[in-house]
Protein backbone atom coordinates (compact mmCIF):
# COMPACT_ATOMS: atom_id res chain seq x y z
CA UNK A 1 0.00 0.00 0.00
CA UNK A 2 1.51 3.90 -1.14
CA UNK A 3 0.28 6.68 0.75
CA UNK A 4 0.44 9.90 -0.07
CA UNK A 5 -0.67 13.24 2.03
CA UNK A 6 -2.18 15.93 0.30
CA UNK A 7 -3.91 19.36 1.79
CA UNK A 8 -2.32 17.67 5.11
CA UNK A 9 -4.82 14.66 5.18
CA UNK A 10 -3.69 10.99 4.30
CA UNK A 11 -4.06 10.36 0.92
CA UNK A 12 -4.27 5.98 1.21
CA UNK A 13 -3.60 4.17 -2.06
CA UNK A 14 -4.39 1.00 -3.29
CA UNK A 15 -2.02 -0.44 -6.17
CA UNK A 16 -1.55 -3.78 -7.57
CA UNK A 17 1.06 -5.23 -9.62
CA UNK A 18 0.24 -6.33 -13.50
CA UNK A 19 -1.47 -4.41 -16.42
CA UNK A 20 -4.92 -4.89 -17.71
CA UNK A 21 -4.60 -3.43 -20.66
CA UNK A 22 -1.41 -2.49 -23.07
CA UNK A 23 -2.32 1.00 -23.38
CA UNK A 24 -1.97 2.60 -19.69
CA UNK A 25 -0.88 0.28 -16.58
CA UNK A 26 -2.54 1.66 -14.03
CA UNK A 27 -6.01 3.42 -13.82
CA UNK A 28 -5.63 6.15 -10.97
CA UNK A 29 -8.93 7.99 -9.68
CA UNK A 30 -8.38 11.42 -7.26
CA UNK A 31 -10.89 11.24 -5.11
CA UNK A 32 -11.76 14.47 -3.03
CA UNK A 33 -13.94 14.66 0.21
CA UNK A 34 -13.97 15.95 3.69
CA UNK A 35 -11.90 14.00 5.83
CA UNK A 36 -11.24 16.70 9.20
CA UNK A 37 -13.38 18.85 11.33
CA UNK A 38 -17.10 17.95 12.60
CA UNK A 39 -17.63 17.01 8.69
CA UNK A 40 -15.32 14.57 8.53
CA UNK A 41 -17.80 12.08 9.24
CA UNK A 42 -19.15 12.20 5.79
CA UNK A 43 -15.92 11.44 4.14
CA UNK A 44 -15.10 8.27 6.18
CA UNK A 45 -18.71 7.01 4.82
CA UNK A 46 -17.66 8.04 1.69
CA UNK A 47 -14.22 6.91 1.72
CA UNK A 48 -15.56 3.26 3.06
CA UNK A 49 -17.88 2.95 -0.01
CA UNK A 50 -15.55 3.61 -2.24
CA UNK A 51 -13.30 1.05 -0.54
CA UNK A 52 -16.20 -1.47 -0.82
CA UNK A 53 -16.78 -0.95 -4.24
CA UNK A 54 -13.39 -1.87 -4.76
CA UNK A 55 -13.88 -5.22 -3.17
CA UNK A 56 -17.00 -5.87 -5.58
CA UNK A 57 -14.74 -5.01 -8.47
CA UNK A 58 -12.05 -7.73 -7.65
CA UNK A 59 -9.74 -4.65 -6.51
CA UNK A 60 -10.02 -3.50 -10.00
CA UNK A 61 -11.90 -0.94 -12.14
CA UNK A 62 -12.31 -1.95 -15.72
CA UNK A 63 -10.84 -4.37 -15.44
CA UNK A 64 -7.76 -2.36 -14.78
CA UNK A 65 -4.98 -2.31 -12.04
CA UNK A 66 -6.30 0.92 -10.35
CA UNK A 67 -4.96 3.61 -7.64
CA UNK A 68 -7.49 5.32 -5.56
CA UNK A 69 -5.88 8.76 -4.21
CA UNK A 70 -7.32 10.62 -1.30
CA UNK A 71 -7.50 14.32 -0.63
CA UNK A 72 -9.13 16.39 1.92
CA UNK A 73 -10.83 19.87 1.08
CA UNK A 74 -10.99 20.55 4.53
CA UNK A 75 -14.24 22.38 3.08
CA UNK A 76 -12.64 25.17 1.45
CA UNK A 77 -13.19 25.27 -1.64
CA UNK A 78 -9.17 27.02 -1.96
CA UNK A 79 -7.74 23.78 -0.22
CA UNK A 80 -10.11 21.58 -2.84
CA UNK A 81 -8.71 23.27 -5.52
CA UNK A 82 -4.81 22.70 -4.40
CA UNK A 83 -5.81 19.10 -3.63
CA UNK A 84 -6.76 18.47 -7.49
CA UNK A 85 -4.18 20.50 -8.87
CA UNK A 86 -1.76 18.00 -7.08
CA UNK A 87 -3.77 15.07 -8.19
CA UNK A 88 -3.82 16.07 -11.54
CA UNK A 89 -0.25 17.17 -11.74
CA UNK A 90 1.69 15.22 -9.74
CA UNK A 91 0.06 11.89 -9.70
CA UNK A 92 -1.53 12.50 -13.12
CA UNK A 93 -5.17 11.17 -12.33
CA UNK A 94 -7.57 9.43 -14.93
CA UNK A 95 -10.30 10.69 -13.17
CA UNK A 96 -11.58 13.13 -10.34
CA UNK A 97 -14.59 12.21 -8.19
CA UNK A 98 -16.21 12.88 -4.55
CA UNK A 99 -16.49 16.21 -2.92
CA UNK A 100 -19.34 17.33 -0.38
CA UNK A 101 -20.16 20.98 -0.92
CA UNK A 102 -21.20 22.31 -3.10
CA UNK A 103 -18.64 25.83 -2.84
CA UNK A 104 -16.00 23.17 -2.58
CA UNK A 105 -17.21 21.70 -6.54
CA UNK A 106 -18.33 25.01 -8.20
CA UNK A 107 -14.01 25.67 -7.66
CA UNK A 108 -13.08 22.33 -8.28
CA UNK A 109 -15.23 21.16 -11.44
CA UNK A 110 -13.69 23.40 -14.08
CA UNK A 111 -9.95 22.72 -12.95
CA UNK A 112 -10.58 18.96 -13.51
CA UNK A 113 -12.50 19.75 -16.44
CA UNK A 114 -10.28 22.18 -17.75
CA UNK A 115 -7.36 19.97 -17.21
CA UNK A 116 -9.55 17.97 -19.79
CA UNK A 117 -10.32 15.17 -16.97
CA UNK A 118 -13.81 13.77 -16.33
CA UNK A 119 -15.23 14.62 -12.81
CA UNK A 120 -17.45 12.34 -10.95
CA UNK A 121 -19.76 14.28 -8.71
CA UNK A 122 -20.47 12.14 -6.01
CA UNK A 123 -22.66 14.25 -3.50
CA UNK A 124 -22.35 18.31 -4.36
CA UNK A 125 -25.39 18.98 -7.30
CA UNK A 126 -24.54 22.66 -7.31
CA UNK A 127 -27.17 23.98 -9.71
CA UNK A 128 -24.68 25.98 -12.01
CA UNK A 129 -23.53 22.94 -12.71
CA UNK A 130 -26.79 21.34 -14.15
CA UNK A 131 -27.86 24.72 -15.97
CA UNK A 132 -25.79 26.90 -17.59
CA UNK A 133 -22.40 25.64 -16.90
CA UNK A 134 -22.84 22.26 -17.70
CA UNK A 135 -20.16 20.10 -19.13
CA UNK A 136 -19.58 17.11 -20.69
CA UNK A 137 -17.08 15.95 -18.80
CA UNK A 138 -18.68 16.80 -15.25
CA UNK A 139 -21.26 13.11 -14.32
CA UNK A 140 -23.35 13.43 -11.31
CA UNK A 141 -24.30 9.97 -9.44
CA UNK A 142 -26.04 12.11 -6.75
CA UNK A 143 -28.75 14.83 -7.77
CA UNK A 144 -29.26 18.32 -8.64
CA UNK A 145 -29.64 20.58 -4.90
CA UNK A 146 -32.90 21.47 -6.04
CA UNK A 147 -34.64 18.10 -6.90
CA UNK A 148 -34.71 16.62 -3.01
CA UNK A 149 -36.71 19.74 -1.65
CA UNK A 150 -38.77 19.87 -4.58
CA UNK A 151 -40.01 16.28 -3.38
CA UNK A 152 -40.64 17.58 0.34
CA UNK A 153 -41.94 20.98 -0.59
CA UNK A 154 -44.72 18.60 -3.21
CA UNK A 155 -45.41 16.83 0.10
CA UNK A 156 -45.71 19.29 2.04
CA UNK A 157 -48.16 20.96 -0.26
CA UNK A 158 -49.91 18.10 -1.05
CA UNK A 159 -50.38 17.13 2.85
CA UNK A 160 -51.54 21.01 3.34
CA UNK A 161 -48.91 22.37 5.27
CA UNK A 162 -49.93 25.72 4.91
CA UNK A 163 -47.04 27.73 7.17
CA UNK A 164 -42.97 27.26 7.55
CA UNK A 165 -39.92 28.38 9.17
CA UNK A 166 -37.07 27.46 7.23
CA UNK A 167 -33.63 27.23 7.84
CA UNK A 168 -30.34 25.98 6.20
CA UNK A 169 -26.72 27.15 5.88
CA UNK A 170 -25.48 29.90 3.88
CA UNK A 171 -24.13 28.83 0.89
CA UNK A 172 -24.57 27.48 -2.75
CA UNK A 173 -26.35 24.60 -1.39
CA UNK A 174 -27.92 26.05 0.99
CA UNK A 175 -29.95 28.58 -1.40
CA UNK A 176 -30.38 25.68 -4.07
CA UNK A 177 -32.55 23.43 -0.99
CA UNK A 178 -34.53 26.72 -0.44
CA UNK A 179 -35.16 27.48 -4.18
CA UNK A 180 -36.16 23.96 -4.66
CA UNK A 181 -38.57 23.92 -1.43
CA UNK A 182 -40.29 27.22 -3.09
CA UNK A 183 -40.37 25.33 -6.31
CA UNK A 184 -43.39 23.07 -5.04
CA UNK A 185 -44.38 24.17 -1.71
CA UNK A 186 -46.90 27.31 -2.24
CA UNK A 187 -47.54 28.07 0.98
CA UNK A 188 -46.81 30.92 3.86
CA UNK A 189 -42.93 30.71 4.49
CA UNK A 190 -42.74 32.58 8.34
CA UNK A 191 -39.07 33.62 7.95
CA UNK A 192 -35.56 32.25 5.80
CA UNK A 193 -33.13 31.96 8.20
CA UNK A 194 -29.48 30.97 6.51
CA UNK A 195 -27.05 30.43 9.07
CA UNK A 196 -22.97 30.12 9.15
CA UNK A 197 -21.71 26.95 7.08
CA UNK A 198 -20.27 24.71 9.63
CA UNK A 199 -22.08 26.33 12.52
CA UNK A 200 -22.82 24.22 16.05
CA UNK A 201 -24.86 26.34 17.79
CA UNK A 202 -27.95 27.27 16.63
CA UNK A 203 -29.76 28.35 20.31
CA UNK A 204 -30.12 31.83 19.16
CA UNK A 205 -31.91 30.41 16.18
CA UNK A 206 -34.01 28.29 17.83
CA UNK A 207 -35.02 30.68 20.50
CA UNK A 208 -36.15 33.48 17.33
CA UNK A 209 -38.36 30.44 15.41
CA UNK A 210 -40.24 29.72 18.86
CA UNK A 211 -41.04 33.71 18.73
CA UNK A 212 -42.51 33.54 15.50
CA UNK A 213 -45.14 30.31 16.67
CA UNK A 214 -44.76 28.22 13.16
CA UNK A 215 -46.88 25.53 12.14
CA UNK A 216 -43.72 23.57 10.90
CA UNK A 217 -40.00 23.62 10.71
CA UNK A 218 -37.77 23.09 7.42
CA UNK A 219 -34.36 22.35 7.74
CA UNK A 220 -31.52 21.44 5.70
CA UNK A 221 -28.15 20.39 8.02
CA UNK A 222 -26.14 18.19 6.59
CA UNK A 223 -23.38 16.47 8.65
CA UNK A 224 -22.02 17.57 11.95
CA UNK A 225 -24.40 20.32 11.43
CA UNK A 226 -27.60 18.02 11.90
CA UNK A 227 -26.32 16.67 14.75
CA UNK A 228 -25.87 19.42 16.65
CA UNK A 229 -29.18 21.16 15.39
CA UNK A 230 -31.00 18.12 15.88
CA UNK A 231 -29.73 17.49 19.65
CA UNK A 232 -30.51 21.73 20.25
CA UNK A 233 -34.13 21.33 18.99
CA UNK A 234 -35.06 18.32 21.50
CA UNK A 235 -33.63 20.41 23.95
CA UNK A 236 -35.54 23.12 23.56
CA UNK A 237 -38.59 20.80 23.62
CA UNK A 238 -39.58 21.32 20.13
CA UNK A 239 -39.37 17.75 19.34
CA UNK A 240 -42.38 16.31 18.54
CA UNK A 241 -44.45 19.24 19.51
CA UNK A 242 -42.94 21.36 16.46
CA UNK A 243 -42.98 19.10 12.93
CA UNK A 244 -39.59 19.14 11.43
CA UNK A 245 -39.12 18.16 7.90
CA UNK A 246 -35.44 18.35 6.85
CA UNK A 247 -33.40 17.12 3.81
CA UNK A 248 -29.91 15.72 4.07
CA UNK A 249 -30.15 16.14 8.11
CA UNK A 250 -31.43 12.86 9.38
CA UNK A 251 -29.55 10.09 8.06
CA UNK A 252 -27.82 6.97 9.04
CA UNK A 253 -24.84 9.33 10.28
CA UNK A 254 -26.74 11.91 12.76
CA UNK A 255 -29.62 8.95 13.70
CA UNK A 256 -26.62 6.92 15.94
CA UNK A 257 -25.74 10.42 17.56
CA UNK A 258 -28.54 11.72 18.36
CA UNK A 259 -30.91 8.44 19.16
CA UNK A 260 -34.95 9.42 19.98
CA UNK A 261 -34.50 12.78 18.94
CA UNK A 262 -34.42 12.05 15.28
CA UNK A 263 -37.30 9.67 15.66
CA UNK A 264 -40.80 11.16 13.67
CA UNK A 265 -38.92 13.50 11.60
CA UNK A 266 -39.24 13.02 7.78
CA UNK A 267 -36.84 13.16 5.28
CA UNK A 268 -37.14 13.45 1.52
CA UNK A 269 -34.53 11.22 -0.22
CA UNK A 270 -33.90 9.52 -3.54
CA UNK A 271 -32.30 6.48 -1.60
CA UNK A 272 -32.73 4.14 1.76
CA UNK A 273 -30.91 1.39 3.03
CA UNK A 274 -34.19 -0.14 2.36
CA UNK A 275 -34.68 0.36 -1.25
CA UNK A 276 -35.12 -2.83 -2.56
CA UNK A 277 -33.01 -3.82 -5.63
CA UNK A 278 -30.36 -6.37 -6.09
CA UNK A 279 -27.27 -3.84 -6.31
CA UNK A 280 -28.48 -1.39 -3.32
CA UNK A 281 -29.12 -4.69 -0.94
CA UNK A 282 -26.01 -5.88 -1.77
CA UNK A 283 -23.78 -3.05 -1.16
CA UNK A 284 -26.43 -2.64 2.01
CA UNK A 285 -25.52 -6.21 3.70
CA UNK A 286 -21.71 -6.24 2.79
CA UNK A 287 -21.50 -3.06 4.48
CA UNK A 288 -22.49 -3.87 7.18
CA UNK A 289 -20.46 -7.01 7.19
CA UNK A 290 -17.50 -4.61 6.63
CA UNK A 291 -18.37 -2.10 8.68
CA UNK A 292 -20.57 -2.83 11.87
CA UNK A 293 -23.07 0.10 10.62
CA UNK A 294 -25.83 0.93 7.98
CA UNK A 295 -24.27 3.06 5.03
CA UNK A 296 -25.50 6.57 4.22
CA UNK A 297 -26.61 8.06 1.31
CA UNK A 298 -23.06 9.76 1.21
CA UNK A 299 -21.36 6.18 0.20
CA UNK A 300 -24.04 5.00 -2.23
CA UNK A 301 -23.46 7.75 -4.05
CA UNK A 302 -19.72 7.42 -4.06
CA UNK A 303 -19.75 3.72 -4.50
CA UNK A 304 -22.47 4.56 -7.83
CA UNK A 305 -19.43 7.11 -8.73
CA UNK A 306 -17.20 4.41 -8.87
CA UNK A 307 -19.45 1.99 -10.46
CA UNK A 308 -19.78 4.38 -13.37
CA UNK A 309 -16.29 4.93 -13.88
CA UNK A 310 -16.31 1.06 -14.26
CA UNK A 311 -18.96 1.18 -16.51
CA UNK A 312 -16.97 3.53 -18.90
CA UNK A 313 -13.35 2.29 -18.61
CA UNK A 314 -14.90 -1.37 -19.39
CA UNK A 315 -16.65 -0.29 -22.33
CA UNK A 316 -13.51 1.68 -23.58
CA UNK A 317 -11.06 -1.91 -22.96
CA UNK A 318 -8.96 0.71 -21.08
CA UNK A 319 -8.26 2.81 -23.07
CA UNK A 320 -8.89 5.85 -20.80
CA UNK A 321 -6.90 8.73 -23.27
CA UNK A 322 -10.38 8.64 -25.36
CA UNK A 323 -12.01 10.68 -23.81
CA UNK A 324 -14.38 10.79 -26.32
CA UNK A 325 -15.75 7.56 -25.72
CA UNK A 326 -15.43 7.31 -21.97
CA UNK A 327 -17.92 10.21 -21.72
CA UNK A 328 -20.17 8.47 -24.63
CA UNK A 329 -19.69 4.98 -22.68
CA UNK A 330 -21.26 6.87 -19.10
CA UNK A 331 -23.82 8.73 -20.48
CA UNK A 332 -25.72 5.09 -21.08
CA UNK A 333 -25.08 4.45 -17.13
CA UNK A 334 -24.55 0.95 -17.74
CA UNK A 335 -23.93 -0.27 -14.28
CA UNK A 336 -26.31 -2.15 -11.73
CA UNK A 337 -27.08 1.47 -9.44
CA UNK A 338 -28.09 1.13 -6.06
CA UNK A 339 -31.26 3.60 -6.60
CA UNK A 340 -31.96 0.82 -9.51
CA UNK A 341 -32.09 1.45 -13.47
CA UNK A 342 -32.01 5.39 -14.32
CA UNK A 343 -31.02 7.07 -17.49
CA UNK A 344 -28.99 10.36 -17.42
CA UNK A 345 -30.04 13.49 -18.41
CA UNK A 346 -29.08 15.92 -21.43
CA UNK A 347 -27.08 17.72 -18.44
CA UNK A 348 -25.14 14.29 -17.01
CA UNK A 349 -27.56 14.72 -13.64
CA UNK A 350 -29.70 11.27 -13.14
CA UNK A 351 -33.21 11.33 -13.88
CA UNK A 352 -34.39 9.15 -11.04
CA UNK A 353 -37.25 8.53 -8.06
CA UNK A 354 -37.88 10.40 -4.75
CA UNK A 355 -39.23 9.28 -1.99
CA UNK A 356 -40.41 10.62 1.77
CA UNK A 357 -38.69 8.72 4.58
CA UNK A 358 -39.58 8.51 7.92
CA UNK A 359 -37.47 7.98 11.10
CA UNK A 360 -38.80 5.11 12.94
CA UNK A 361 -38.40 3.18 16.18
CA UNK A 362 -37.71 -0.95 15.38
CA UNK A 363 -39.62 -3.62 17.91
CA UNK A 364 -35.54 -4.14 18.37
CA UNK A 365 -34.89 -0.71 19.45
CA UNK A 366 -33.06 0.17 16.23
CA UNK A 367 -33.92 3.32 14.99
CA UNK A 368 -33.79 3.29 11.31
CA UNK A 369 -35.27 5.75 8.50
CA UNK A 370 -37.97 3.61 6.13
CA UNK A 371 -39.47 4.73 2.19
CA UNK A 372 -43.05 5.55 2.88
CA UNK A 373 -44.24 6.59 -0.48
CA UNK A 374 -42.84 7.61 -3.69
CA UNK A 375 -43.25 11.44 -4.50
CA UNK A 376 -41.67 11.75 -7.73
CA UNK A 377 -41.17 9.70 -10.53
CA UNK A 378 -38.06 9.64 -13.22
CA UNK A 379 -37.78 13.38 -11.59
CA UNK A 380 -35.63 15.56 -13.65
CA UNK A 381 -33.93 18.25 -12.16
CA UNK A 382 -35.17 21.90 -12.74
CA UNK A 383 -31.99 23.30 -14.58
CA UNK A 384 -31.33 20.84 -17.48
CA UNK A 385 -33.07 23.15 -20.08
CA UNK A 386 -30.29 25.78 -19.44
CA UNK A 387 -28.10 23.47 -20.40
CA UNK A 388 -26.83 23.63 -23.77
CA UNK A 389 -25.69 19.97 -24.45
CA UNK A 390 -27.34 18.02 -26.90
CA UNK A 391 -26.36 14.02 -27.00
Amino acid sequence: MIRHFIAGALAASVAFAAPAFAQQQKLRIGFITTMSGPQGVIGGYMRDSVELALDHLGRKVGGMDVEVIYGDDQTKPDVGVQVAEEMLKKHNVDFVAGIIWSNVMMAVAPVVNGAGKIMVGTNAGASPLAGNQCNELYFSTSWNNDQTPEAMGKFLQDSGVNDIYVMAPNYQAGKDMVAGLKRYYKGRIVEEVYTKLGQQDYQAEITQLRAKNPKAVFAFYPGGMGIQFLRQYEQAGLHGKLPLYTVYTVDEISIPAVKDAAVGIKEARFWSPDLKNPANEKYVNDYKKKYGKLPVFYGAQSYDGIMLIDSAVKATKGNVKDTKALVQAMRKANYPSIRGPFQFNNNHHPIQNFYLLDTVKLPSGDIEMRIQKTIFEKHKDSYHQDCKMKW
